[in-house]
């Protein structure tokens, strides 16, 4: 019995004939609008009787594989007593730079659409057109070749030939991986306390294709808890792959841990770790052009045969062993993990490349969404990160530089850039005696202005180069992006610095579009230690009615964990009268229980400030500081320091909701108390206040959403570091009066309520 695989035409044939290089020089961002524009155009032109954007599908049986191949067609023409498959490509250099015989790639298209129609009409041959059209100037050319149905037979037998080992490698895969998920047990010998309900949970949303907020606590083993019920809902047909998305690289580092514990289990899947281009650009420039750069030439030319080689002998692609064979087949390590995403069971990665707009992975269709589930780590880092992916600013300074540096040299950037400073300018003289302004909507005026001046830069950028002019078109086309998306869940603002004026659309409540942008997948899984309070995540996060939730209560006994509280004011105006109480706080624990501790500061100003009177008073002990902008390196060798069983104090001092108090375990002895400095509040400031008098004006608490809801996320997040496991003990001091208040207390979870004041 033959088995099914689904394949639209143009994968296929960009699988087998694409070929050349990576270039990410100066592309029209509006090529797609341009695209299908061109499109419409020319099926206007079509006679009477002509087709457009016909359905076309076929099956072919090759090897035991029966191949289901499928697309629209832009055209059937009908002229005298022949037929012709018209197949339009839309081109942005000039006509007379296009191969005089046109690209393989787009005959390859057209041929397997004529071979569909002329098997299913009984043709002994057909017509084949490809019409290219210049996108600004609609200058046409085509190119016409005649084909019998024997050729186009062969043909089409000789592109399933070049797709098949790549289709019997992902067939016979998930074969077995499907037969390896349906096996697999659970990895470790018990269920800590909450696992199996958390577990539970996640498989029953896949299965009923709904989302689930889960709040599970630190040290429950959250990741297997999510990922062990996805893995088993692929063994059952319910799915077809799973993004794990996290916000930071240190909980990447728990995905894969746990995959490769599931796979000494026995589970067969492929992963792939998805790493920032700069991380992982193996130039010291990341300049994606095959002049600079050996990976980028020639990249579609052996991606295949990299893919081919890593699917037959890896099943964990991560950063290093994507590195390993980027440079073994000479591609891109970037590019390659991404058109790995496409053929793997799993993928690790950041947020963005599901809910970013820009960056999104486009090429996930609507059907493999349906069998696609979302695992959204540490969820309560989306509400910040959604914001600031669905907003978009633009500053004065950078247009003035652009019309000092093309006065004389190009008229009709001078134009539209002194065009755009000058709306700055006015904006500000209308606005003298104020820092920062509202303004109620963006005059139409100004959006056709910031128009023109995209389009006079796109015609600019294509003859030549400047980096300042193609990082502002870049953000004026971000702009009028956003800008499109503009509704009531949206502030525009406009903020001075000297002689400077930024313009910005901010996005206060993502959750209508972070809801958009997840739509169609089969289910969403938001979880973290610290989803507190629930309401208030599922309404930002962009929930429905019909969702499930779920909370569960710490596995670990109380006694795990002394919970002191130091009613001293943190307050701005109080820092440097509390400041010596501070210091006798942590002289005191560190004298009382010695071993390793972490601080945390609402500030990095004031974390200083105590550093440096402590060092003055305290010589002695061991210390750690967190320092602004640390590498990889820096960060692992500042948490290698808590080492188990050390007979010396060591001190850390870091920043509440900085890279050291989430995702961090430091299990046993390598921690054993943490001080929390404040309620953790957000600064006060402009934006913040926006957002408090948006949610007010819905009848919302705006100064809980604004403010104490992230503040207090953070402190549970650092507090959270300490109980990993069912082994640890420690104490977690509070240093602040305002967790002795009643809406405070509400927030902290149970097992911090039996407190000591100090």
């Amino acid at each position: 019995m033959s088995e099914d695989i689904q394949i639209s035409v143009r994968t296929l044939v960009e699988y087998v004939f694409k070929s050349g290089s990576i270039d990410a020089r100066f592309r029209s961002q509006t090529a797609m609008i341009d695209g299908t524009r061109i499109h419409q155009k020319i099926q206007k032109t079509y006679q009477e009787g002509d087709q457009k954007e016909v359905y076309l599908s076929t099956e072919i049986h090759y090897e035991g594989l029966s191949f289901l191949i499928d697309g629209r067609c832009d055209g059937i023409l009908f002229q005298d007593d022949k037929i012709i498959i018209d197949e339009i490509k839309s081109f942005s250099q000039p006509l007379d730079q296009l191969e005089p015989e046109g690209y393989p790639v787009h005959w390859a298209q057209a041929k397997m659409y004529a071979y569909i129609v002329a098997m299913d009409r009984e043709l002994e041959e057909i017509d084949v057109q490809l019409t290219y059209v210049h996108v600004e100037t609609e200058e046409k050319k085509s190119l016409t070749q005649k084909y019998t149905f024997p050729e186009l037979k062969g043909f089409a037998m000789e592109v399933i030939q070049g797709y098949a080992p790549y289709a019997k490698l992902l067939h016979d895969h998930r074969k077995k991986r499907d037969q390896s998920c349906k096996e697999l047990s659970f990895p470790f010998k018990t269920y800590r306390n909450g696992q199996r309900k958390l577990a539970g949970a996640v498989y029953k949303t896949i299965v009923d294709q709904k989302n689930l907020f889960a709040r599970a606590p630190t040290g429950i083993g959250k990741t297997i808890s999510t990922l062990f019920p996805a893995m088993k809902a692929i063994g059952e047909g319910q799915l077809n792959r799973v993004f794990y998305l996290t916000a930071k690289t240190i909980t990447r580092t728990s995905a894969e841990e746990a995959f490769a514990r599931m796979g000494s289990s026995g589970l067969c899947t492929k992963t792939v770790t998805i790493t920032a281009k700069d991380k992982v650009c193996f130039q010291e420039e990341t300049n994606c052009q095959k002049e600079y750069c050996e990976f980028a030439n020639g990249y579609y030319d052996r991606i295949n045969e990299a893919i081919l080689d890593i699917l037959s002998n890896e099943n964990q692609l991560t950063r290093e062993v994507i590195e390993s064979y980027a440079r073994k087949h000479k591609v891109c390590p970037f590019e390659y993990s991404i058109d790995l995403a496409y053929s793997v069971d799993a993928i690790i990665c950041d947020y963005n490349y599901i809910f970013d707009p820009r960056v999104s992975l486009k090429r996930l269709l609507e059907e493999h969404k349906k069998s696609t589930a979302l695992l959204v780590d540490e969820a309560h880092n989306l509400v910040d990160r959604g914001r600031e992916m669905f907003s978009a600013s633009l500053n004065k300074e950078p247009f003035l530089q652009l019309k000092k540096d093309f006065k004389g040299v190009n008229q009709a950037i001078y134009d539209t850039a002194s065009k755009m400073n000058a709306w700055f300018i006015k904006m500000k003289k209308m606005n003298e005696n104020q820092k920062e302004f509202v303004l109620e909507h963006l005059e139409e005026s100004f959006l056709e202005q910031t128009r023109q001046f995209a389009m006079t830069a796109e015609q600019v950028l294509q003859l030549e180069t400047s980096p300042l002019l193609l990082e502002i078109y870049f953000k004026v086309n971000q702009f009028l992006k956003i800008a499109e998306l503009l509704d009531e869940h949206y502030v525009i603002y406009a903020e001075k610095d000297r002689n400077d004026l930024k313009i910005k659309l901010f996005c206060i409540n993502p959750s209508s579009l972070l809801r958009q942008m997840g739509k169609g997948y089969r289910a969403k899984i938001f979880f973290s230690a610290t989803l507190s309070p629930m309401p208030y995540y599922q309404d930002i996060l962009g929930g429905s009615e019909g969702d499930y939730s779920l909370s569960i209560p710490s596995p670990f006994n109380e006694e795990q964990v002394d919970v002191l509280i130091k009613p001293l004011s943190t307050r701005y105006r109080d820092r440097e009268r509390t400041r010596d109480e501070i210091i006798d706080v942590i002289q005191s624990l560190l004298k009382k229980r010695p071993g390793n501790h972490l601080i945390f500061f609402p500030s990095y100003q004031y974390l200083l400030a105590v550093y440096d009177q402590f060092k003055q008073i305290d010589g002695d002990t061991q210390t750690l500081i967190q320092e602004a902008g640390m590498t990889e390196k820096e960060r692992e060798d500042f948490l290698a320091a808590f080492k188990p069983d050390q007979t010396e104090t060591l001190l850390g001092f870091a920043v509440l909701g900085g890279i050291f108090s989430e995702g961090v375990d430091l299990i046993g002895d390598r921690l054993n108390g943490v001080i929390v400095i404040g309620v953790g509040l957000p600064q006060l400031c402009f934006e913040r206040n926006l957002i408090k008098e948006h949610f007010a004006r819905q009848e919302k608490n705006g100064y809980d959403y604004a403010y104490i809801y992230p503040g207090i996320n953070k402190v549970l997040q650092a507090g959270g570091r300490l109980i990993r496991s069912e082994q640890d003990h420690g104490t977690i001091v509070l240093v602040d009066d305002r967790f002795l208040q009643r809406q405070y207390q509400q927030l902290l979870p149970s097992e911090w309520r039996q407190f000591t004041i100090i």
